[in-house]
């Protein structure tokens, strides 16, 4: 899903709905960055204090109280909410791409099924 929509979707939606580029490029630049310092601190929360093992979740009150402790923890955590931003953010910059610049033929009805996949799919992500 990741590549379909952020890097393969990126390329073919516009070029499927006949617009130039995305709605809003610097959003699709500052999400597709979001994912450089999630990976490094889900990676450095890994080699903190023999890594980030709560259970079966990440979040600490669901998670055992003998493992919810430490910044290895609070890394994961932080991991996960800037990968979340990045993906709401992207969400926002699809499905303004499909709503705002479409060709000027470019009616709904005819809009290519992947299309509307991507746009049911961040629709569905943002609520």
């Amino acid at each position: 899903m990741p590549v379909l929509i952020g890097g393969f979707g990126n390329w073919l939606v516009p070029l499927m709905i006949g617009a130039s580029d995305m709605n809003l490029p610097r959003i699709n630049a500052f999400s597709f960055w979001l994912l450089v310092p999630s990976v490094i601190f889900l990676l450095g929360g890994g080699k903190i204090e023999g890594g980030i093992q709560t259970g079966w979740t990440l979040y600490p009150p669901l998670s055992s109280i003998s493992f919810s402790g430490g910044p290895s923890v609070d890394f994961g955590i932080l991991s996960l909410h800037l990968a979340g931003l990045s993906s709401i953010l992207g969400s926002i910059n699809f499905l303004t791409t499909l709503v705002m610049m479409r060709g000027p033929e470019g009616r709904l009805d005819r809009m290519a099924l992947f299309c509307w996949a991507i746009g049911v799919t961040t629709l569905l992500l943002l609520i």
